[in-house]
């Protein structure tokens, strides 16, 4: 049985056994996002219950995300939303503290037990993109166009994507990408690891449910283990992961003896 909950307008959240899929819903809009709707996905995220193994990010319509709706950043903003425009008249510290919320609702994802999966199709802008790199895993259909248009704008990407998006391809080709905000296709995005795989639109659903069945099939306290293990060896010295690899592993071994003598 499948449980949904909408936390806001322009998101939904459906469970099915131990899999959520929290899907953007502003297909109209082409999924642009506004801080509240930043504010609830990093609620979702933080509320994320133990018997989750799997998230799915994904969205409605043609496009995975358009990136942040352009109208908060004009003097009439949007109904609702913080005035982007009168918080950096008070300062840059004041900027600063104000998207510092904002940006739990893409860094909340690493800190999560289950595994988070982008579903990307069409554009994944900005915001969009960032939303997509927040994900461990990405499978993105063949019209996919990333990019990070920020720079455009006379600002930067501030919503956690400078991290995995440098680790994911290197420094040059981040600087490249971020500085001239050129689009990524589907080919160029596999190539470059930004992606693990590409596919027709009209698989991406399929494909993507392949691989949360293949995710679910490997033991979960191992699976478990592995997340954080691979993200500590982004930049663990050399003896620290020694040391996490072998605690994770004494504790997987631990329980698989104390099950099968129990």
């Amino acid at each position: 049985m499948i449980e949904e909950n909408r936390p806001h307008p322009h998101l939904r959240v459906e469970r099915d056994g131990e899999v959520v899929t929290v899907s953007l819903s502003n297909p109209e809009r082409r999924n642009a996002q506004t801080p509240s709707l930043w504010l609830a996905l990093a609620d979702v995220a933080e509320r994320l219950d133990a018997a989750t193994r799997v998230v799915v990010l994904r969205a409605d319509g043609p496009s995975f995300s358009a990136g942040l709706d352009l109208a908060v950043l004009t003097p009439e903003g949007v109904q609702g939303e913080v005035s982007m425009l009168e918080q950096a008249a008070r300062g840059a510290q004041e900027m600063a503290d104000v998207i510092a919320p904002f940006q739990r609702a893409f860094s909340a994802w690493a800190d999560v037990d289950a595994i988070v999966i982008a579903a990307v199709q069409g554009h994944a802008i900005g915001a969009g993109f960032q939303l997509a790199l927040a994900a461990d895993l990405r499978v993105v259909a063949d019209d996919v166009q990333l990019a990070m248009r920020e720079t455009s704008l006379g600002l930067v990407p501030d919503l956690g994507g400078t991290g995995p998006l440098v680790h994911l391809v290197g420094y040059s080709k981040a600087l490249e990408l971020c500085a001239t905000g050129r689009a990524v296709g589907a080919a160029e995005a596999v190539a470059s690891g930004l992606a693990s795989v590409a596919v027709p639109h009209d698989e991406l659903k399929a494909t993507t449910d392949d691989l949360v069945a293949a995710i679910l099939a490997a033991p979960a306290p191992a699976v478990r283990e592995l997340k954080p293990l691979l993200r500590q060896a982004q930049l663990s010295p050399r003896d620290e992961q020694l040391r996490h690899e072998r605690e994770a592993q004494g504790r997987l071994m631990h329980a698989l003896v104390t099950r099968a003598g129990g």
